[in-house]
């Protein structure tokens, strides 16, 4: 598909509002596309948000519950975490799955890259299904209060149609990792 290769957004000034070891927040004085004057707020984030989907011989997978302050209730989610920008996120991968559910896996598929919130942030995430998987003893870092299930995948697809699942990133893996086993290719 053809599209516009130049930035039709000019900025005319930019003041850095925050910023603390994971975000930046700055903001923006811009003439937006039609010529009109305007501001603009960009959260930047300092690393990769990384997803895993563990799933087993069985097709089981595994979801990690933790009460998520800004949403200011529980959260139903795959391991999830940060990856530092100059470290691969694969590494960054395995680090989430071992800290949060004690596993370890054998093959590694990257099934997704999203931008999540592309409206006012520039994360990026990175979704991974883990296959081949060996249980030792989890990590969990200090401000995570953790609880693990082991469910079928099943469940979880099933989780995520009623809307028990919220979590951007949970929510396309486990449709994406549907569409994969519907069509026979995991």
């Amino acid at each position: 598909m053809h599209h516009p290769k130049e930035n039709p957004w000019q900025i005319t000034s930019e003041k850095e509002i925050y910023d603390n070891p994971w975000i930046n927040l700055t903001e923006y004085k811009v003439i937006n596309p039609s010529g009109n004057p305007g501001i603009y707020g960009k959260v930047h984030y300092k690393n990769i948000a990384i997803g895993v989907l563990p799933l087993d011989d069985e097709f089981n997978t595994y979801l990690v519950g933790q009460f998520r302050f800004v949403l200011g209730q529980y959260s139903w989610e795959m391991p999830e975490g940060g990856g530092a920008l100059d470290i691969d996120p694969l590494d960054s991968a395995k680090r989430e799955l071992l800290e949060e559910t004690g596993l370890k896996a054998q093959n590694w598929i990257e099934i997704q890259r999203l931008h999540l919130s592309n409206s006012v942030s520039d994360e990026l995430s990175i979704i991974y299904v883990a296959r081949g998987l060996q249980q030792f003893e989890s990590e969990p870092e200090d401000t995570e209060q953790l609880i693990v299930h082991k469910l079928p995948f099943e469940e979880v697809y099933q989780m995520v149609n009623n809307g028990e699942i919220t979590d951007a990133m949970t929510v396309a893996a486990v449709l994406k990792v549907r569409l994969i086993i519907v069509e026979n290719q995991l």
